[in-house]
């Protein structure tokens, strides 16, 4: 069975994360939450552990990591935090992208300031027009001279209006998939502004914004990739997001089981404490059940893509799909099993209840995740 073990520089690296979000995170999330506090200083602290480069090259200056090392992390941050710890997922797979698809100018341009996370990344696709069906996105992009000109908007964009680069997928051929580039735009590039800060269910911990282009001039230089090439490179990077997105309801849920055990066991009512109660027994064993059961799939999914297995986009997609679901239920029954208490505050349930409720929607919803599995199924 050793195959199944976590090697020892993989334990380590779940144990500095675990480490860093008892010290750094899960103290203060709580007040993150309630008084939509945006922790740059932290995010930036993550930074100095390799958190904003996890999978940028060593030669990039990041620290190369796989994918399964870096759902480990993520899972360890949500554990105090899913939506700082997914925040920081998204900074990661714009940097990705640069690394992965951009000319040695665009990464030495982007690259260093965005390992420290002096400046962070967003990941531009959603558009207020066109969410599921990402390829029929409108943003455009004319190519004038050595400049592209952009007109757009970007709709829920993670950091938008604090983050200082925009990893934004624009059209600038044919409607279409094959019609689409990748292009960096930064914040203080004239015509870029952003709409009100969202308000939102959860995720408070971090900043969402619609982003607006209004014929902002973007060096053809700042192009990652080929022109024509940015849908599949969105799409690559998805793979990525989704497992962390997965780890994040992963973290997010075991902490809210552990949460469930300690309650059960302390809460008394018709003189025993509810633990004993077999109802209770077997609520807890099929939530652990489940949340082990995802966090393999996410695991091997994990594997797969770091290996760029064929059936990398497959499993990403089942495992995106099984984790978020599987999260949410756990952390919705461990709301039951503290009864009327799970629902205030005072507590840190609904907190995650609140927060893992997007993971099932963000990064392609699970309706998707189904359609992507599906149509790889009938294809065989």
């Amino acid at each position: 069975m050793s195959q199944f073990d976590l090697t020892d520089d993989q334990l380590q690296i779940q144990e500095m994360a675990r480490k860093f979000t008892a010290d750094a995170i899960t103290p203060f999330a709580a007040e993150w939450d309630q008084k939509h506090i945006f922790p740059r200083d932290t995010i930036r602290e993550a930074a100095e552990l390799g958190f904003g480069s996890i999978y940028v090259a060593e030669e990039s200056g990041g620290i190369g990591l796989g994918r399964l090392d870096a759902a480990l992390i993520f899972e360890a941050m949500s554990y105090g935090c899913p939506s700082t710890s997914a925040f920081i997922s998204i900074h990661n797979m714009a940097s990705w992208m640069i690394d992965r698809f951009g000319s040695a100018e665009v990464k030495q341009k982007y690259l260093p300031s965005m390992i420290t996370m002096e400046k962070i990344g967003s990941y531009c696709l959603t558009e207020p027009s066109s969410g599921s069906d990402a390829a029929a996105l409108k943003t455009k992009a004319v190519l004038d001279g050595d400049h592209y000109v952009v007109s757009g908007s970007k709709a829920f964009i993670s950091g938008g209006g604090e983050n200082e680069v925009y990893v934004t997928m624009v059209r600038t051929g044919e409607e279409g998939p094959k019609g689409i580039s990748c292009l960096v735009i930064d914040k203080d590039m004239k015509g870029v502004s952003f709409g009100a800060q969202e308000k939102k269910l959860g995720w408070h911990s971090q900043p969402t914004a619609q982003v607006n282009f209004d014929e902002v001039r973007v060096p053809v230089a700042n192009r990652v990739g080929g022109e024509g090439e940015g849908f599949r490179i969105a799409m690559m990077g998805l793979d990525g997001g989704r497992l962390n997105i997965g780890a994040c309801s992963l973290g997010g849920a075991q902490r809210c089981l552990d949460e469930a055990i300690r309650y059960t066991k302390e809460r008394r009512q018709f003189g025993t404490p509810i633990a004993d109660f077999q109802a209770t027994q077997f609520t807890l064993a099929d939530m652990e059940t489940e949340l082990e059961a995802a966090r393999y799939l996410l695991y091997v999914a994990a594997a797969k893509v770091t290996a760029n297995a064929p059936d990398k986009t497959k499993f990403a997609a089942m495992a995106k799909r099984l984790a978020t679901d599987t999260g949410s239920s756990v952390v919705d029954r461990a709301l039951q099993l503290h009864g009327g208490y799970g629902y205030l505050q005072d507590y840190p349930i609904e907190r995650f209840w609140r927060d893992l409720r997007v993971h099932s929607i963000l990064e392609g919803t699970n309706q998707v995740m189904r359609v992507i599995v599906s149509r790889d199924l009938l294809r065989q």
